[in-house]
């Protein structure tokens, strides 16, 4: 596998947007997302370390999108290739196995709904940012 073909700079950009869109998303959503998910606020654990985890996701995910991008593309990402491929990716594997988890765990749509909104516009970040950068500079 060639990483030569991989914008760094795209992907630490693309994962830091992802981040904040999801704090954006889930505070505005806090209240409808904690009813979804059967959660107390009073109950819960403050911890770091979700934040932590998910952007270290993110991160995974704007590498791993940057590699798809990159490959079905020939080397050249553009922003709607960007977009189209984040857009399948998030059909194809994250709301598939949204809807299944959360049939399985007992929770409703809604929060399927809402999570799964939240890794769309994710995905749609990543894309587009890793094919507004395009190629990394060589």
């Amino acid at each position: 596998m060639d990483f030569s073909a991989v914008n760094w700079l795209a992907v630490v950009v693309a994962a830091v947007v992802a981040w904040l869109f999801g704090a954006a998303w889930y505070t505005t959503l806090s209240k409808p997302w904690l009813k979804a998910a059967k959660l107390d606020p009073a109950t819960m654990k403050r911890s770091p370390l979700p934040f932590i985890i998910s952007f270290i996701a993110e991160l995974v995910m704007a590498f791993v999108l940057s590699l798809v991008v990159g490959a079905m593309t020939g080397g050249e990402p553009s922003l709607i290739a960007g977009l189209i491929f984040a857009f399948v990716l998030w059909l194809g594997f994250v709301a598939t196995t949204l809807s299944v988890n959360h049939r399985y765990e007992g929770f409703g749509w809604d929060l399927t709904l809402i999570d799964a909104g939240h890794w769309l516009g994710v995905l749609l970040l990543i894309g587009a940012v890793i094919g507004w950068f395009g190629a990394p500079a060589g």
